[in-house]
């Protein structure tokens, strides 16, 4: 009976961690949602509403990871329960991140704001909206495959991947066309450079949360996996 109790505080507490994981991909989601609008109208306000959220992001990492550790050292999991612990550990560094790429666009805007750049600049915003869709997208697919354990949700995220890097391509080689054709794009356009790259960024960690919840049921590590593996890996 006491065996039982204490199996049944285990679940409950690994369902409480797990909870307070897609609480803070719910986070760092609207913070990148509310970047690119800074982005997209220039607004100041905004840019500083998200790097605020920063700030509760890192601390969401802080006492997530460290409650992670009092179970591993109250319960001393094995198999499946510590791979989930392990994976819940990779997720939070994730989504951390992902809040670095939006407070990075944030700053962004407040330097691109600061230097007065003209509105009538012709600039590709609408190019990175898209590039963001495809990125938010990504993450909200891996929370979800995280929340449900859903392997084959997490192998589509993974097959998705390659359309945000082209995406970024795209849109580079654009702002190449804008910086040749109108030297006055150039400081802006390299600022939208790295705006970018952040995005990608953003659809990279959504690629590491899918990898991790194929890591927590089947137990392989499809890191640099050829897909063909990766989908031989979780049949």
């Amino acid at each position: 009976m006491a065996d039982k109790h204490l199996s049944t505080q285990f679940d409950t507490e690994l369902a409480g961690i797990s909870n307070r994981v897609l609480e803070m991909g719910g986070v760092v989601e609207a913070q990148v949602a509310q970047s690119i609008y800074a982005l997209s109208n220039f607004s100041g306000e905004t840019a500083t509403q998200v790097l605020q959220t920063e700030e509760r992001v890192n601390q969401m990492e802080v006492e997530i990871d460290r409650d992670l550790s009092a179970i591993i050292a109250r319960r001393q999991p094995t198999a499946r329960d510590l791979r989930l612990l392990i994976a819940i550990s990779k997720a939070i560094a994730n989504l951390e991140r992902v809040g670095d790429e939006a407070a990075r666009i944030a700053r962004t805007v407040q330097r691109l704001i600061n230097t007065g750049v003209p509105s009538r600049l012709r600039l590709p915003v609408a190019d990175l909206n898209f590039e963001v869709d495809l990125a938010v997208s990504q993450l909200r697919k891996a929370l979800d495959a995280f929340a449900r354990l859903d392997t084959a949700q997490a192998v589509s995220v993974l097959k998705a991947d390659d359309q945000i890097d082209r995406e970024f391509d795209g849109l580079l080689r654009k702002l190449i066309t804008y910086m040749m054709e109108d030297p006055r794009t150039i400081s802006a356009s390299i600022d939208l450079v790295f705006v970018a790259k952040a995005i990608e960024r953003v659809g990279d960690h959504a690629k590491n949360l899918a990898e991790a919840v194929i890591y927590v049921v089947k137990g392989a590590d499809v890191r640099h996996f050829a897909m063909s593996d990766v989908e031989d890996a979780v049949r």
